[in-house]
Parts: structure tokens; C-alpha cells; sequence
């Protein structure tokens, strides 16, 4: 076997690399083909604004002694529909609201947090702790990563309208508000099946840099979905392999991976653009 090869597989030879890869090639996924929907509808702070809400969800989902996923869904959605109504229902814009709404929630959290006593180690929950899940957690994460998923792929030509022309939509008889609120609660499923893997600050980067690589490398939509795929997938194994060999945590290496493939395709985007210009003029 060659040192590459060596190099490459050395780390699977420890299960809990194993379950890290599972894990990290699960979120990737599913928060690649949802961010393709958030890039087109210039929703990446509401990706911002769902992850950091669910906080205080978690803290009170550990007082009631409920499943924190389930804490942390509800919190999500309330904050998806409480900018929602803000916004419908108030002269303020909807980056101001979201801005409000999710940094009150998050402060309120930290708040909770700190005054429960809790076992949950709060860099685990803000940063996740990818190496230390165990397949419970893994099946958790698949249980909601994979439905959402298929939803998603499924449904995607009706999102994708909704996305760039809701009111082409409403005409031809789409539910355009069932979109709207779906959409939510796919992001806030996202989340949470994220967030034991990669905490709720790191899952905004996989929730934007998948479908922003994507964006900048195509003009379709299959194509861009496939190429936001391949990359969160991509980064998420080189990452994993990245963090066991530079001892480093996990989610993060693979979020700095994920933003080096993402300035190099912005460098050949780029670069493509100036050679037309030179090529026109």
C-alpha cells in the first residue's frame, strides 16, 4: 500500500472515525441541497437566525427531561414564523427583524444556560462534538437528514419557483404559502439534525457554502445541486481526514475546507470573467 493510501485510510481504522464520517457526510448532504434554496432566495441569514434560536430550545427541552431535538425544532420554528409575522405585520425590514429575533433567542439562551445545571457541555452544543456521537445519534441524524432530503429533491421545481417568482407561483396554483412555511421547517429539521454533528454557529457555513460554490460554477439548477453535493460531501471526507492527521476538531476543518473550495471556485469565476472582457474588448 502506498504512503497516500495509507495516508488516506489510516484514520478508519478507529470506529469513531467511522461514525464521524457518517455523520459528516449526512450533514453535508442535506445541508448542501437546502442551501442551494437559501442562496437563490438570499435566505443565508435565516439560516444564521434559525441556528442560533434553537438554544434556548434545547436548554428548556433538558429542564422538561424531552429529547433535545424536539427543543430545539419548536424553538426554530418560533423563530421562523415569529420573523415571518414581524415582518407582515410591522415597517421594519426583514434583516432588522431577523437580527432581533435571533439574538434575542440566542441571548435568552445563554441565560438559561447558564443558570441550569446541565451535564451538556455548552462548546458541544454551540460547536458540536462530531468524533464523540455514537450511532444512536447517527440514526437520530439520518431519521431527519434523509426525509428532508428527498422532500427537498422531490419538490424542488415548486420551491425553485417559489423561490424566484412567488407570484408566477400563486398564479398557476401552487401553495405558495405552504412553500414558504415548508421551507421553514426544512431549515429548522436541518438544524437539528446538525446539530449534535457540527453545533449551531458551524452548521450557517454548511447551510451557505455548498450552494454558493454551486451558484458561481453553473446556471442550472440540477447542475448546481449536483456540484453543491459534491462539494459539502468532498469536504466533509477531507475534513474528517484533514482533522485526525493535524489533530484538530472536526467540523471545523471541514468548514475551512469547504471555504477554500469556495474561494478557489470564486478565484476561477473570476478569472474566467476577466478573460471574457479581454476576449470582448
Amino acid at each position: 500500500m502506498s504512503l497516500i493510501q495509507t495516508w488516506l485510510l489510516a484514520p478508519f481504522a478507529h470506529e469513531f472515525m467511522l461514525r464521524g464520517l457518517a455523520v459528516a457526510v449526512m450533514v453535508g448532504l442535506v445541508c448542501a441541497v437546502l442551501s442551494c434554496f437559501l442562496v437563490l432566495k438570499g435566505w443565508s441569514l435565516m439560516g444564521d437566525a434559525v441556528s442560533h434560536a434553537v438554544l434556548p430550545g434545547i436548554v428548556l427541552a433538558h429542564i422538561a427531561s424531552l429529547p433535545l431535538a424536539i427543543g430545539a425544532f419548536a424553538a426554530g420554528l418560533t423563530c421562523a414564523f415569529g420573523i415571518g409575522y414581524l415582518k407582515e405585520n410591522s415597517r421594519v425590514k426583514e434583516d432588522t427583524v431577523m437580527g432581533i429575533v435571533f439574538s434575542g433567542m440566542f441571548a435568552l439562551g445563554l441565560v438559561l444556560f447558564v443558570k441550569v445545571d446541565s451535564d451538556q457541555h455548552l462548546n458541544h452544543i454551540l460547536f458540536g462534538n462530531m468524533l464523540g456521537v455514537t450511532w444512536g445519534d447517527i440514526a437520530e441524524t439520518a431519521l431527519i437528514a434523509l426525509p428532508v432530503t428527498a422532500i427537498m429533491l422531490a419538490k424542488r421545481r415548486d420551491f425553485l419557483l417559489h423561490a424566484f417568482d412567488p407570484a408566477h407561483a400563486r398564479a398557476i396554483g401552487l401553495p405558495v404559502k405552504a412553500l414558504h412555511f415548508g421551507l421553514l421547517a426544512m431549515l429548522a429539521l436541518t438544524i437539528v439534525a446538525a446539530l449534535k454533528a457540527v453545533g449551531i454557529i458551524l452548521v450557517v457555513a454548511m447551510l451557505v457554502a455548498p450552494g454558493a460554490i454551486g451558484f458561481l460554477t453553473t446556471r442550472r439548477f440540477d447542475l448546481m445541486l449536483l456540484t453543491a453535493i459534491a462539494a459539502a460531501v468532498t469536504s466533509s471526507v477531507a475534513g474528517t481526514i484533514l482533522s485526525f492527521h493535524l489533530d484538530v476538531a472536526t467540523g471545523p476543518c471541514i468548514v475551512v475546507v469547504q471555504a477554500v473550495l469556495f474561494l478557489a471556485v470564486l478565484a476561477h469565476s473570476l478569472w474566467r470573467a476577466g478573460r471574457r472582457r479581454i476576449a470582448a474588448a
